[in-house]
């Protein structure tokens, strides 16, 4: 009886880490982004951004922030540019990418709310994933971008180059993050 009690235990013990453990994988395969509508530094925290294509399709838009109206994703995670970058080609890659994730998609990215689409398209990563460019840029997330609206990213001198948000003509926003706003605090970086 004790050995049935015992194994019952530890089924249960096994059981629930199995439920703990995958309740925080995303399936090695990326999420497809939710539709948050919350554009300012004030909503919930999301899953941090991945180098990692989406599963389903990648929707540029442009929102109002304490920088202006600048790019966003689906879930309001705000877009940068690398001034390190020449023409369409991403020059981040290794640790660059891994505190810049590139925003990489299957297939062709969509212009949501603001956004022209014309000046959307993607460029090709050296592992062959497809990186979104806008105007010619090449897009990326900052991982201290904790929030949707969060922009801690901007105007940041890291990887031997300036980060800056985008308006929705393509052109970089290089005032700094107003003092005071959710996202003024320093980036670390």
């Amino acid at each position: 009886m004790r050995n049935t009690a015992t194994t019952a235990v530890t089924a249960a013990a096994v059981a629930l880490v199995a439920v703990a453990v995958g309740g925080c994988s995303n399936g090695g395969g990326g999420t497809a982004p939710s539709r948050s509508k919350t554009p300012s530094g004030t909503g919930p925290a999301s899953a941090p951004p991945t180098a990692t294509p989406s599963a389903g399709p990648v929707a540029v838009h442009a929102r109002s922030g304490p920088l202006g109206t600048i790019l966003v994703d689906g879930q309001g995670r705000t877009l940068y540019l690398f001034e390190a970058d020449r023409g369409r080609e991403s020059t981040c890659y290794g640790d660059c990418a891994k505190d810049w994730p590139p925003l990489v998609v299957r297939g062709a990215p969509t212009a949501g709310s603001g956004v022209r689409e014309e000046l959307l398209g993607t460029t090709a990563r050296r592992d062959g994933s497809r990186e979104v460019t806008y105007h010619g840029h090449p897009l990326y997330y900052f991982v201290q971008d904790k929030r949707p609206g969060d922009v801690n990213g901007q105007g940041s001198d890291d990887q031997g180059a300036r980060w800056y948000v985008l308006d929705p003509a393509g052109n970089r926003i290089t005032k700094p993050v107003p003092s005071g706003s959710p996202s003024s605090s320093p980036s670390g970086h």
